[in-house]
């Protein structure tokens, strides 16, 4: 698969996978968006490797999703925050999610609530202007160009 290719391509779908596609790079804005900020904090909760993680915050850096923030001077260390783009990720993983959830959750699985209610929330995409689910409306692509 070329990344490149991807990134700079008519796909939003494309586009978008290519900064942010991969199983760890979701975890890790997954976790962002649960307050973790530090590398050790991403370390202990996902299980990753350190070389791994070290690779998968640049590239979230890189492509604009976390900005990194120093926060000790000594030693040097950087806290990982979500920039604009990186917290409007989060409604994506939480649909995914909810997806999970509905078709795969047998056995015990997490659930999304509301941090104030405790009420449990289940993700639902919608049309912005109608408010439809996207999952009740027949969909097509229109390439640039098209009339």
């Amino acid at each position: 698969m070329d990344i490149e290719k991807l990134s700079f391509g008519i796909c939003p779908v494309g586009r978008g996978l290519a900064r942010a596609g991969d199983a760890w790079s979701m975890l890790i804005l997954r976790d962002a968006g649960l307050g973790r900020t530090r590398f050790d904090d991403f370390q202990k909760s996902l299980g990753i490797a350190p070389n791994i993680l070290t690779r998968r915050l640049a590239t979230l850096v890189e492509a604009g999703m976390l900005e990194r923030r120093r926060y000790s001077e000594r030693p040097p260390r950087d806290e990982y925050v979500l920039t604009e783009a990186g917290r409007d990720y989060l409604p994506v993983l939480q649909a995914l999610g909810g997806w999970a959830r509905k078709h795969f959750g047998e056995g015990p699985i997490s659930e999304l609530v509301d941090a104030r209610s405790g009420r449990t929330i289940t993700p639902l995409v919608v049309d912005a202007e109608t408010g439809v689910p996207l999952s009740k409306i027949p969909v097509t692509l229109r390439q640039p160009g098209d009339a």
